[in-house]
């Protein structure tokens, strides 16, 4: 009696205590939320884009640590492995040339790492999974010298009890086991966020849900992995499996994976943090000083930092985020569908076409997720990630009729989607040039049918026809991609001749 019980590193009463923590943050966002204490709207977005790092080879280069000395800038920070990056956009308020400034940054901040990684024989590489990855680079030893991720894959592993599975059945099927998360890595993504009042949460949440499906099928960017073509978008299916806390038999169960799309429209961020504590067992039980119901009571505002962590390890396509700003409590969702890439100009298409679409639909009266069940969306989400550009996807049909319909993804953006997402632009007073410049990209890769995944199969099945093999074939994509993402030009207008 009274010994420790040890799991993972953390024992039984460090659980424990996490737990009662958790439920105190739970108890005190619902007050806050009561008492009405958020931030008023700023309109704010931000964007954070995960990068690659490869050779002139078009080979991965695990020299994270060596980049980022060089580049010495806090906009840029590690990711998982150490062949990866991420670089972070300060919040832009919603409005005027946004969207111009933003490609600006963009192009100025990636051009400066990229510079820098030369000096160490590399390069930055936007692109949802690197076409050049082998099992043999997704392994532990090539997780990033960060101690939080070692702990994070320590807890994982331990919460599973055996080797992951990834088995992944595309174009081609791949099979096989990983000692750890490391394959996660491979999943290179931008999330886009947007900062809402309480009170707007649930329709900007239920919007982003509805439309993630649209988002993966024109911004597909991930078709290879381990040398093998799968799902035109292959990150969902990878990451899911990656991080899969649950053996088999909790799978046979029904016990949700971390990676999860979701299973209900909600009326309230509160529940979605509610739905995280009840589902979802802590992986990293730390708990700070803070008793936040105490800090309420005294008239203040509570960091909610076990809340914070445990929500950071429920991997939902579409998150809640508490944080605060200035002292301030403030909610924001974070779209984590899009993969990186393929250019500037194509990431800050992606976000004109959210930002766009989220206003309108969560404006409209008669809302999209009440004419459309959300087993459906989380149907479409699956299918877009099969196929991408050529997804064809249930949809309520117009008018007053009702019903579903099937309509292929790009007839519906280009005659009802993009409408509305000028429409949501101009709501936020985003100048007409630049709403008109960036859904113009969107636009123009559903006329063409290409987006990056169907660019990248197209070079690879021309290499082999060259003669190449599948190894040679997929390094003269990577490096061919990589030239063109650099020149700047969208990419439905990328030249389609064999990679060289």
């Amino acid at each position: 009696m009274g010994e420790k019980v040890v799991a993972g590193g953390f024992d039984l009463s460090d659980r424990q205590r996490y737990r009662r923590k958790l439920q105190q943050c739970l108890a005190g966002l619902g007050r806050l939320l009561a008492e009405k204490r958020f931030d008023r709207p700023k309109n704010l977005m931000g964007l954070e884009i995960e990068l690659n790092l490869a050779g002139p080879d078009g080979l991965p280069r695990m020299m994270n640590a060596q980049v980022l000395d060089r580049i010495a800038s806090r906009d840029f920070q590690t990711e998982l492995g150490m062949f990866n990056l991420e670089v972070n956009i300060a919040p832009h308020r919603l409005g005027g040339r946004v969207l111009d400034r933003l490609a600006e940054e963009l192009r100025t901040g990636l051009g400066y790492a990229h510079r820098k990684a030369a000096e160490v024989d590399a390069g930055i590489v936007m692109i949802g999974i690197l076409p050049t990855l082998s099992s043999n680079d997704l392994v532990s030893a090539n997780l990033s010298e960060v101690d939080r991720y070692a702990l994070l894959n320590d807890q994982i592993v331990a919460a599973r009890g055996e080797d992951f599975v990834l088995d992944i059945d595309g174009v081609e099927r791949l099979s096989c086991t990983s000692t750890s998360i490391a394959p996660e890595a491979a999943c290179t993504s931008v999330q886009l966020h947007l900062q809402v009042t309480p009170g707007r949460f649930a329709q900007v949440w239920n919007a982003a849900q509805a439309i993630a499906a649209v988002q993966i099928a024109v911004g597909a960017n991930s078709p290879f992995l381990f040398g093998r073509e799968l799902w035109r978008e292959s990150r969902p299916p990878l990451f899911q499996q990656a991080t899969d806390t649950r053996p088999p038999e909790l799978q046979a169960q029904g016990v949700r994976p971390r990676t999860w799309f979701g299973e209900r429209w909600v009326d309230s961020a509160y529940e979605l943090f509610e739905e995280n504590l009840r589902y979802f067992p802590a992986l990293l039980p730390i708990c700070d000083d803070e008793d936040p119901l105490r800090v309420l009571d005294d008239g203040g505002v509570p960091r909610l930092q076990e809340l914070v962590l445990h929500n950071g390890t429920v991997y939902r396509w579409n998150r809640p985020v508490y944080g605060l700003a200035d002292g301030v409590p403030h909610l924001r969702v974070e779209n984590r569908v899009l993969p990186a890439g393929p250019t500037v100009t194509d990431v800050v298409a992606n976000a004109a076409f959210y930002y766009g679409l989220v206003r309108a639909l969560a404006e409209e009266s008669r809302p999209l997720w009440t004419r459309m069940p959300f087993e459906t969306a989380a149907a479409n989400f699956e299918t877009a990630c099969r196929h991408g550009i050529d997804a064809e996807l249930q949809w309520p049909r117009p008018g007053r009729g009702g019903g579903l319909t099937r309509v292929p993804a790009v007839k519906l953006v280009r005659d009802e989607l993009l409408p509305l997402a000028a429409a949501g632009l101009d709501a936020w007073n985003v100048e007409p040039a630049d709403r008109d410049f960036y859904l113009g990209a969107i636009e123009g890769r559903c006329r063409r049918r290409v987006n990056g995944a169907s660019w990248q199969v197209d070079a690879f099945h021309r290499a082999l026809e060259s003669g190449l093999d599948r190894e040679a074939a997929l390094a003269a994509v990577t490096r061919r991609y990589s030239e063109l993402m650099h020149l700047g030009e969208p990419v439905h207008t990328w030249p389609s001749a064999p990679a060289r």
